[in-house]
């Protein structure tokens, strides 16, 4: 249980850092609805978990493929790139919907997954944090690494679940010049975020 708490309460710490993901989905959960946020958010938390697993079962491998890495980066920050200057030239209609069909959900799904899955600072943030968790347990010891980073995935999805949920509520309340503001803080944080990838990889060849 003190495992499961401590899992709990990092995953609530992460699901609080804001960046680009965090504005993608208040964004989706408003303009599109409760479950276009939530498919964006199972998107993420995919991710999240496969980088997880990379990190527990592969991070030597994977920390020694820095060319690998690279064209990762490039891969990702160009799809960042492209997602915040249409976010910056979008024009905005307050025209709200509630996307139910199986394909739209699957669209924002993957649009969260990709956002994600082509970062490789996450990734090596992850091989980080699990470093760190495999350091403090004296080695890999699966009774207190699986559940503490379930808990962490499983406590982060449920957040993002609620975070889309009161976007959702509150979308009435949204005007033109608010969706306006939040397309290009969202924008915005993209284009910087994809900017920094490229510069560190261009300057140090690694995505930190």
């Amino acid at each position: 249980m003190e495992i499961i708490l401590s899992g709990i309460g990092m995953g609530i710490v992460l699901s609080f850092l804001t960046g680009p993901v965090f504005f993608a989905l208040i964004k989706t959960s408003i303009e599109k609805g409760f479950y276009a946020g939530i498919a964006l958010a199972a998107g993420v938390v995919l991710s999240d978990g496969i980088f997880v697993a990379l990190s527990l079962f592969g991070s030597s491998y994977i920390t020694k493929g820095s060319a690998y890495l690279e064209y990762i980066g490039y891969a990702g920050a160009v799809i960042l790139l492209s997602i915040g200057i249409f976010y910056l030239l979008k024009k905005v209609k307050l025209e709200f919907e509630e996307n139910t069909s199986k394909t739209k959900k699957l669209g924002y799904f993957l649009k969260g997954f990709a956002m994600c899955i082509f970062n490789p600072s996450l990734l090596l943030y992850w091989i980080s944090v699990t470093s760190g968790v495999i350091s403090v347990a004296g080695g890999y010891n699966p009774n207190i690494i699986v559940p503490f980073f379930t808990a962490i995935l499983i406590t982060q999805f449920s957040l993002d679940a609620l975070k889309a949920y009161f976007a959702n509520k509150l979308r009435k309340r949204i005007t033109v010049h608010n969706l306006v503001v939040l397309n290009r803080v969202a924008g915005t944080l993209l284009i910087i975020f994809a900017a920094k990838l490229i510069y560190s990889l261009v300057v140090n060849h690694s995505p930190l």
